[in-house]
């Protein structure tokens, strides 16, 4: 079995979102990749300046064209920010100064640097004022999400109206403690039958018997996995980096900022992720499949 990942910021060593990453550790990335049985990935850059995204963007562009490789792994970039929450828990990991209300010019520049292959966009709705951004995005044939963010429900609905179709790793971008029930998950939820619903199996982001509950609520047809990986994946404790800052990976795997409860992506690999739905939710291949494949390749359109 192979899968497609739609939310890789680095893989073995390497940063994607480093501003200098190198087209041989970005080989090196996609050859672990394919040897972890994964056969596409949406490259994920996390939140920084418009400028410094789009340079990034164009360096994954460039190394797509020089490497087969690269680009038979990489079937387009996931831009996760600037356009999310800037308040504390729901910013996560992403570096706040950078953090900006969505507006349909910057979303133009970052689109023109990813040079059609910006598939996906990770945004804050309750920052996309009318929801002009999310309507041009779709537009132009870019699938959004809602991630990092704590919209109400009408805000939420309205996005949905728009174009706006599917969360960003539901369950997490999000404070550690929250209302008990009027909150951006379950919000979310609410909209299962209209929205897919992202997650990360690792057993760190969402405990898996409430992934069982989750995926139980939301259904196999509406439901997609990633590992979130970033690049200390199966690299063991220490300290990495995540787009130029540090990340400390404890003795269990789980990836934080310094002094932050907070996660900050994903230290699984491609392979742990089927092992996962197996062992712990008990799913066959063919679920597995439709989760980990069939269904981020039908969510962008790429099927």
């Amino acid at each position: 079995m192979a899968f497609f990942d739609l939310q890789i910021n680095g893989y073995a060593g390497t940063d994607f979102c480093s501003k200098d990453v190198t087209l041989e550790e970005f080989r090196h990335a996609c050859d672990t990749l394919k040897a972890d049985g994964i056969e596409g990935i949406l490259a994920t850059l996390i939140t920084d300046s418009v400028e410094s995204l789009a340079a990034k963007l164009k360096k994954m562009v460039r190394f797509r064209e020089e490497d087969a490789v690269i680009r038979e792994m990489v079937k387009g970039f996931h831009v996760e920010g600037p356009f999310i929450s800037p308040v504390e828990g729901y910013v996560g990991a992403h570096p706040a100064a950078w953090v900006r209300p969505a507006e349909v010019d910057s979303a133009a520049r970052i689109l023109e640097a990813g040079d059609g292959l910006v598939r996906l966009m990770t945004l804050a709705p309750e920052y996309d004022q009318g929801a002009a951004t999310t309507r041009y995005l779709v537009d132009q044939g870019v699938v959004v999400s809602a991630g990092h963010c704590d919209p109400d429900f009408e805000t939420l609905k309205g996005a949905i109206d728009a174009g706006l179709s599917m969360v960003t790793h539901l369950g997490n971008g999000c404070p550690v403690v929250l209302p008990r029930h009027d909150n951006f998950i379950q919000r979310a939820l609410s909209f299962s039958d209209r929205l897919w619903l992202c997650f990360i199996p690792d057993g760190a982001h969402v405990p898996f018997f409430a992934l069982r509950n989750y995926i139980k609520l939301a259904g196999l047809d509406r439901t997609i996995v990633t590992s979130d990986a970033i690049m200390a994946a199966g690299l063991g404790p220490g300290v990495y980096e995540l787009s130029g800052e540090p990340v400390e990976i404890d003795v269990n795997g789980v990836a934080r900022r310094p002094g932050s409860p907070n996660l900050a992506g994903s230290t699984i690999r491609g392979h742990q992720i089927p092992v996962n739905l197996k062992e712990h939710l008990h799913l066959g291949e063919l679920e597995i499949d439709r989760l980990y494949r069939a269904n981020p390749l039908k969510a962008l359109g790429l099927d």
